[in-house]
């Protein structure tokens, strides 16, 4: 087994230079976090490839090294490069983009989620490049800067284009960075949303006779039968329920004295394995139909979806999990255990693709999207041994 030896003064360096640099989704311009880990992996020797929107923006970053035998497993580690947003700065001990430590935790936005990932992984590709003869196959890292957009361009990109101008890249298996070293995320819910319009019928407010039909009476109704309907329990096997989540509602764009004529619910739902895109739409159909038959004097209510992915979750079995924990036992004296988690992410989509993704094993993170985030640095040394040994295991040359 090659020497566990931690370059942990060079990674804290890199994470220091990443949080210093502002990327918050659909707030700050890329380019400066681009060059910031093109810089460091052009100084380190690490051929890099720039994966780009159909207007040339940039949205991700790909690095590889091959191993000493062609017929091992392609193995690709990603992180987001991207951020959350600041929110209030004054909640903040320090600014958002000041790389603090302090009693052994680097603070700043985006040091946890992802920036803290994308430091390890880009330090692992370049161990793994001086020692291409002591494994098999491919081992590559992914970068993504439009993930906290919920588009995950990058990642879109990566996958959906040709790659050396052969087909789209189909990996063994991804390995996404998501900070948390306590356990191995092989799963999460996957989401459907829709949008309600409820229609009623318009009147004047002071009216005494025709008083119409209020679209904000019925469409709070409507909400509190599908909050009643609901979805059925957790499926045992996967480990957490589904979800029916009202996250809005809009009317009344006639001022005081008109009783609404259409009101708007959005609807986020979230699906499990027992609970598919289809029992999901079954249930929004049937509860919007019954609603409708008691307000039969208005139209009835449309319904816009908005299709997502579908609740995956990789089986213990799978080669990467093994690695993981057989890595993790090593390591850490535990059996790492396995779970899914709530919201969804890439891996959703990559389940599609018939690419197996692990969503989260990591750095030691807390307060992520909030004030204050921050990272262990004394988890450094051991996640970044078991990902070493880990990638050795599943890549024996």
């Amino acid at each position: 087994m090659p020497s566990p030896a931690v370059p942990a003064d060079s990674i804290v360096a890199l994470l220091q230079a990443l949080v210093r640099t502002p990327s918050r989704a659909g707030t700050d311009a890329l380019g400066p976090v681009v060059h910031c880990m093109e810089g460091w992996l052009d100084a380190h020797g690490l051929a890099f490839r720039r994966l780009q929107g159909p207007d040339g923006e940039a949205l991700g970053l790909y690095a590889e090294v091959r191993g000493a035998q062609a017929g091992g497993p392609w193995t690709v580690l990603d992180a987001t490069l991207d951020t959350a947003g600041f929110g209030e700065a004054a909640t903040w001990t320090s600014p958002p983009t000041e790389p603090r430590i302090s009693e052994g935790w680097l603070y700043g936005r985006g040091s946890a989620d992802s920036k803290g990932g994308a430091t390890l992984f880009a330090h692992l590709l370049q161990a793994f490049s001086h020692e291409r003869d002591r494994f098999a196959g491919r081992l590559g890292v992914l970068f993504d800067l439009d993930e906290h957009s919920g588009r995950f361009g990058g990642a879109r990109a990566f996958f959906d284009q040709p790659f050396d101008d052969g087909p789209a890249p189909r990996p063994d298996g991804v390995i996404i960075g998501y900070p948390g070293m306590q356990r191995i995320v092989t799963g999460g819910r996957g989401f459907l949303r829709a949008r309600l319009a409820v229609h009623g019928i318009a009147a004047h407010s002071g009216a005494t006779r025709q008083r119409g039909l209020n679209a904000i009476t019925r469409a709070t109704a409507l909400a509190r039968a599908l909050e009643a309907a609901g979805p059925p329990a957790a499926d045992d096997a996967f480990g957490l329920p589904p979800q029916l989540t009202l996250t809005g509602i809009h009317a009344g764009d006639g001022g005081y004295s008109q009783v609404p004529d259409l009101c708007e619910l959005r609807l986020d739902l979230r699906l499990t394995p027992g609970f598919t895109d289809e029992r999901a739409r079954e249930l929004v159909r049937r509860t919007v139909e019954r609603q409708d038959a008691e307000y039969a004097a208005a139209a009835a209510t449309d319904i816009e979806w908005t299709a997502g992915w579908p609740a995956y979750r990789v089986p213990d079995t799978n080669p990467m999990v093994a690695a993981l924990r057989e890595a993790g036992r090593a390591e850490l004296g535990i059996s790492l255990p396995t779970t899914v988690v709530g919201p969804s992410n890439i891996g959703n989509y990559l389940h599609g693709l018939g690419v197996p993704t692990l969503c989260g094993f990591g750095l030691h993170g807390e307060n992520i999207h909030a004030a204050d985030e921050r990272v262990s640095l004394d988890s450094i040394g051991p996640v970044y041994r078991i990902y070493r040994d880990a990638l050795y295991r599943l890549q024996r040359a």
